[in-house]
Parts: structure tokens; C-alpha cells; sequence
């Protein structure tokens, strides 16, 4: 069980802060729910969440030791590349959806060497990928970012960094 503070992960709103848990009466049943306030939220969006569902994932932050690895796996090809694609966003988001943060990094790893072979092209990227990639990308930079007080815009350029150590050495795909 979590508590008021703790910061977590819920599906596409990312990093949420527990603001509260509290009773409330749905349907005439009265469960405890988790209210949650996504960090980013510009819109002051409020998520109530039952404590107990099977359905709902709620994730812990990840700890400094696996943050430090997802940056290292960085240095590593990714996830195979997809010709086609619609059945690259399909495995892709399956991928993505599990919230294993090791195999998100595979496919952001993928997507962001994509990237920057197409602009070096000077050509753009698909923007299906491109918004897959964004997303993806702002979720778990994020929670790097806090598991290891450090910016957003730090683990960008150590990965980045990584990446490009990467293309200098392998072919691409």
C-alpha cells in the first residue's frame, strides 16, 4: 500500500503524486481510493484510483541501482527494428504498456537511433514513431531523472551520448 506523498508511475500520466486516500462511495459501494496528481499536469487533472484492483497498474519509482542500468543499456542495440509501420506501433506499445522499464528503454533506444539516422539524412522521422518516442521518452526520462536527483535534460544528453558511442561503433539495425 502507498501513502500520502509517495510518487509513482500510472500508465500515460507518468510520475503522479498521492495526494490523498480517502473513502468514497461509487455505485453505492464504499471503497478507499488512491487520488492522484500527475507532476506534469497542467490542467490540474485529479486520477481516483480504488487501492485494491487487479485491473488498475500503479508502479513504483525505480531505484537508483536499475536507473543506472537503463542508462547503461543505452550503449546496446535495442528492440529489432519494425519495416512496417503499423505493426511496429503494435509491438512497440505492447511493449511499452508493460511498464517494464528495461524493455521501454530498448524500444526508446530503438526509436532514438531511428532518429537520428533519419536526420542525418535530413529527412523526419514517422510521426506515429516520433509521437511514440515522445511520450515513451518523457515518462521514464522523468522518473531517471528524480531516481537520480538529477534534470530531465541530463539523462537526455547522457543517453544521447551513449547512443551516439553506439552508432560510431555498429552499423545501424
Amino acid at each position: 500500500m502507498y501513502h500520502i506523498g509517495d510518487l509513482v508511475i500510472y500508465s500515460a500520466h507518468g510520475i503522479c503524486k498521492i495526494n490523498d486516500i480517502c473513502n468514497k462511495t461509487v455505485s453505492g459501494i464504499t471503497r478507499s481510493y488512491y487520488v492522484l496528481h500527475p507532476m506534469e499536469n497542467k490542467h490540474h487533472l485529479t486520477i481516483s484510483i480504488p487501492v485494491h484492483n487487479d485491473k488498475v497498474t500503479i508502479l513504483d519509482l525505480i531505484q537508483k541501482e536499475e536507473a543506472y542500468e537503463i542508462l547503461e543499456s543505452f550503449k546496446y542495440p535495442g528492440v529489432e527494428w519494425v519495416d512496417k509501420p503499423n505493426l511496429r506501433l503494435q509491438l512497440y506499445s505492447e511493449i511499452l504498456n508493460t511498464g517494464e522499464r528495461k524493455d521501454i528503454a530498448k524500444v526508446i533506444n530503438t526509436l532514438m537511433r531511428k532518429k537520428i539516422d533519419v536526420e542525418r539524412q535530413d529527412k523526419k522521422m514517422n510521426e506515429q514513431d516520433r509521437k511514440l518516442l515522445t511520450n515513451a521518452q518523457n515518462i521514464l526520462f522523468k522518473e531517471l531523472a528524480i531516481s537520480l536527483n538529477t534534470s530531465y535534460q541530463e539523462i537526455n544528453n547522457r543517453i544521447i551520448r551513449n547512443i551516439l558511442d553506439l552508432t560510431r561503433k555498429t552499423p545501424a539495425y
